[in-house]
């Protein structure tokens, strides 16, 4: 059963949103209602096996551990410091 929901958004983002509803041929509000559904289902999500990963995924996976707090920012301009030396 379908219940009215009211929100207060910036009005570029609901004049850009419905344009990309109209582009993909869905009402706002089920492109709303499939966003939200995802959230739900990705919290529902308790352990790691329950999201299915592909076998190609998995071949792809290089076994290093990525800090938390890395800053892929300074670690590219690092990269690209050495790079044009």
């Amino acid at each position: 059963m379908d219940t009215k929901l009211t929100l207060k958004l910036d009005k570029f983002v609901i004049e850009q949103a419905k344009e990309y509803a109209s582009s993909q041929q869905r009402s706002l509000s089920r492109i709303i209602e499939s966003y939200l559904k995802s959230l739900i289902n990705r919290e529902n999500l308790t352990d790691e096996n329950d999201i299915k990963i592909s076998p190609f995924v998995k071949s792809m996976s290089t076994g290093i551990k990525i800090p938390a707090d890395l800053d892929y920012k300074s670690e590219i301009l690092n990269h690209l410091e050495e790079k044009h030396k």
